[in-house]
């Protein structure tokens, strides 16, 4: 572990609502200075981040890493080098694995291969019942004492209310957050994309926001109930940002996520039958985006995260109802979520990386760990990015296994310039130069 100085770059830290040209100094692990002109004794390496900003690492709070059982799809060595590469240094990875997440020996594995593999921290979002079935609660005491930040049955709708019920009044109980895959499963059965024009023109089956927007209003009604903090995962609909925004409003404990394709995508990205738009939630209207980027920009949407789930080339080189659901999106993320919410004006950079570092942290209860912030004495996880910098989304330069990308070939202007995990460089950039 290295000694590192971070010249000159433009330091935010949400947190603090830190936000100054300074410099960072960094020794065994950790952050021990912030300030103009900083002069450590002796050689040290030096990192000129002039015209960059220098963050909290960014945290995805829901990433599929697909180990155990799917390492075909990826790993979480291949999982974490993307992330690191995409400015992450923290993910939370789901629990639909093969075995899934349910068991604190199969939590224990994840830990442990993180350990020797990982790029970034990894937590895990365990099984809420057990196999994702939806019909028996999963040991939710024993996974939160085994480390889960959260729960869900993501991939999965718990449709059972009396279950939904059951697991809330749970998570509760141990002070764990639930995340909903919002999907009413006898109106979206065999659908592939949104019901609409685009649908009917392709010969496609519809699956309708209000499958979306059923299974939220029946959820927050029950997070008032049980007082449980309740988090609906890829919002998709409009109706559901409404029902959040309402919700909030009321003072319920809700929150809600978006991904980059649902602030930059229609269903009109299907048009000749392209699999890799094609994911779940899927991708809907104009109107819809347009409210997703309208709940961001008035805080409805607190949180930002990539649902990147990678799949092989064989799972999408098939017809698009056979082809699976899903994308990758960690390399690309922080360039996108720039296109569609700072480029436009709605938010800023200070409010943009609050959205994907201490509120994705807050959401999970790690922040008093220091994740999601930039401060003296906590963990130097530091992102380093230049929002200057031109450069083509290429996914077959993607450290993910997963090529499964709608957003090949487009030009962005935000790249991460270096990665930096408990003080160690775990992504460098062309331009990160390290001087001795």
């Amino acid at each position: 572990m290295t000694s590192l100085l971070i010249r000159s770059g433009r330091v935010i830290d949400p947190a603090t609502k830190r936000d100054e040209v300074a410099d960072v100094l960094v020794r065994d692990g950790q952050v021990t200075e912030i300030g103009p002109s900083i002069r450590p004794e002796g050689g040290i390496r030096e990192l000129d981040a002039s015209g960059c900003m220098v963050t909290p690492g960014l945290v995805d709070p829901h990433v599929h890493l697909r180990e155990p059982g799917q390492e075909s799809k990826e790993t979480i060595a291949t999982g974490t080098a993307s992330a690191a590469a995409g400015g992450f240094t923290t993910v939370c990875c789901m629990p639909n694995t093969q075995p899934a997440l349910d068991d604190p020996q199969v939590l224990e594995f994840v830990r442990l291969k993180a350990l020797e593999t990982a790029a970034c921290r990894v937590f895990s979002v365990a099984a809420a019942t057990l196999g994702r079935k939806g019909e028996q609660i999963a040991p939710i005491g024993a996974l939160t004492r085994s480390g889960a930040v959260g729960f869900s049955d993501d991939g999965d709708v718990i449709a059972d209310a009396r279950m939904m019920r059951m697991v809330m009044r749970t998570c509760a109980e141990h002070d764990r957050v639930f995340m909903q895959h919002a999907q009413e499963p006898t109106l979206t059965e065999g659908a592939s994309m949104n019901e609409g024009p685009v649908a009917s023109r392709l010969g496609l089956r519809g699956w309708p926001a209000i499958a979306e927007e059923l299974i939220v209003e029946r959820d927050v009604r029950l997070a008032a109930e049980t007082g449980c903090r309740y988090h609906v995962q890829h919002v998709s609909s409009g109706g559901t940002v409404e029902i959040l925004r309402k919700a909030r409003a009321a003072g319920l404990p809700v929150s809600g996520e978006a991904s980059p394709h649902h602030l930059l995508l229609t269903d009109e990205a299907c048009d000749g039958y392209d699999t890799n738009a094609k994911m779940n939630p899927p991708l809907r209207t104009r109107a819809d985006m347009e409210a997703l980027r309208a709940g961001v920009a008035d805080g409805t949407i607190d949180i930002l995260a990539t649902d990147h789930a990678p799949h092989t080339v064989s799972d999408k080189s098939v017809d698009f109802d056979s082809a699976a659901f899903g994308i990758v999106g960690l390399e690309c993320a922080l360039a996108l979520y720039e296109q569609a919410l700072v480029g436009t004006g709605l938010i800023d950079w200070p409010r943009l990386i609050a959205l994907l570092s201490i509120e994705p942290a807050r959401l999970v209860g790690l922040e008093q760990t220091g994740i999601g912030r930039l401060e003296v004495g906590l963990p130097a996880d530091i992102t380093v990015i230049d929002p200057n910098a031109d450069w083509t989304i290429d996914p077959e330069q993607f450290s993910s296994k997963g090529r499964n990308c709608p957003f090949a070939g487009w030009n962005v202007n935000t790249q991460v310039v270096a990665t930096i995990l408990g003080g160690d460089m775990v992504h460098r950039g062309a331009r990160a130069l390290v001087e001795a």
